[in-house]
């Protein structure tokens, strides 16, 4: 879907009613592709998210040997496994904007032999991944990487295995990028966790990923060590399903809160994968009510929306859905323990205080979070969206209660959420 380089958004007259089409989870898909092509078989996927994040994965395990084919039409990608080797000796990685790629692909590329250059983005090139070259250059992996951001190159001689320490306070994915590839390491590897933990939801997510293929992940103190046995052989299930993607689904929940409507995501329950289904707990403390069964996750939004004080570092990138709707609350919302948000895409919480006050919004922001405090009526203006797909989808959630909204910049949903525009305005319809 093409769309013009500034979209005004509608307000609604009455309450959203209705199901909302969410794709598939941009980390279940990351991680799933890997594991697939560490696997010892052919495995599909279904159900996968079709948008840039994931086609960068895609393309880098193409340049790293791999089979892989993709029916975008069905949102399904085949992927034949080499039972932990990599085919390439030598491959060019582009990663673009994607975090998930960059921090899955490096791990992933050590284990075979040759050279394997990584790079992005000009944005990329300023997110940080030093801690994970230094856990791998601890396990005995050869890696340039002389800013801490990319381009980096690794110089691979197979991944032994040994013991290593990885920082997670600025991202969980490092951690999860070892766990990934360590199961096909030569011999065991131990991985110690220094400092804060971030995102624990995420790495519990990759922990659960790999043992559905077959690996042995022991989970020690706390989480806080991970002993991993060496030569471990993958196994394809065969078929694996991905579910909707709860980042994704936050917007359309919101969007029930602020037009008191309801709005139901189908096949995700409160049994998934994805920690950030806990943003429905956050609405259900601003007054909505919520139903969780196993095929589904319902809100209901209630007449008038409260503040809350939450710490979000669990489900960070909810911070912006939450943050969209806080100016129409009755009293402030806190949301804390989030400074890790500063290296995405772009610097989150500085972006989300500059168009909150764009919009007339009184919004006090610390080092780790924001202090947001309620607006009786909001400002119409043109929303930067800083080549962010969260800014883009969250603030159409604020268009929604408030007229003269223009988002610039809205094709950045292809992020992550191509037709993101196209499903919100079919859900504003179906009531």
């Amino acid at each position: 879907m093409t769309l013009p380089p500034q979209l005004g958004i509608t307000p609604v007259s009455s309450p959203i009613i209705g199901t909302a089409f969410v794709p598939g989870s941009k980390s279940i898909t990351n991680r799933a592709l890997a594991l697939a092509a560490l696997a010892d078989d052919e495995t599909l996927l279904t159900g996968a998210l079709v948008a840039d994040d994931t086609q960068r994965m895609q393309d880098c395990l193409v340049e790293l040997g791999f089979r892989v084919e993709a029916s975008n039409t069905v949102h399904e990608v085949r992927v034949w496994g080499c039972e932990g080797t990599i085919p390439a000796s030598n491959a060019q990685l582009f990663v673009g904007n994607s975090g998930t790629t960059a921090r899955f692909i490096s791990p992933i590329a050590a284990l075979g032999y040759g050279e394997f250059l990584l790079d992005g983005v000009e944005r990329m090139r300023e997110r940080p991944i030093r801690d994970l070259a230094e856990a791998l250059l601890k396990l005995g992996v050869e890696i340039d990487c002389p800013t801490g951001c990319p381009p980096l190159t690794i110089h691979a001689k197979g991944l032994q295995g040994g013991c290593t320490i990885v920082r997670s306070d600025s991202s969980s994915q490092f951690l999860s990028g070892l766990l990934l590839a360590a199961p096909c390491a030569t011999k065991e590897t131990i991985i110690c966790v220094e400092g804060p933990i971030l995102s624990a939801p995420y790495i519990e997510m990759t922990v659960a990923m790999v043992r559905q293929f077959g690996g042995v992940i022991e989970v020690l103190s706390g989480g806080r060590e991970y002993r991993i046995p060496g030569g471990q052989k993958l196994k394809s299930p065969g078929t694996y399903a991905i579910e909707p993607d709860a980042s994704a689904a936050s917007y359309f929940f919101a969007a029930a809160a602020v037009t008191a409507g309801r709005v139901r995501i189908a096949n995700l329950g409160p049994d998934a994968l994805q920690g950030d289904v806990a943003f429905v707990d956050v609405l259900e403390q601003m007054g909505c009510e919520v139903t969780k069964a196993p095929g589904f996750i319902e809100v209901s939004g209630p007449e008038t929306l409260h503040g809350v004080t939450v710490d979000m570092n669990a489900i960070s990138d909810t911070v912006m859905t939450l943050a969209a709707i806080a100016p129409f609350a009755d009293s402030p919302t806190v949301i804390e323990n989030v400074a890790h948000i500063r290296h995405k895409e772009t610097d989150r919480l500085s972006a989300v205080a500059t168009e909150l006050q764009r919009l007339g919004v009184r919004v006090e922001e610390r080092f780790d979070g924001l202090t947001i405090f309620p607006a009786k009526q909001l400002l119409p203006a043109t929303i930067q969206t800083y080549d962010d797909h969260r800014m883009a989808m969250a603030f159409a959630i604020t268009g929604l209660r408030s007229p003269g909204i223009v988002i610039d910049n809205p094709q950045c949903v292809a992020k992550t959420f191509p037709d993101f525009f196209a499903r919100l305005e079919e859900l504003c319809s179906a009531g």
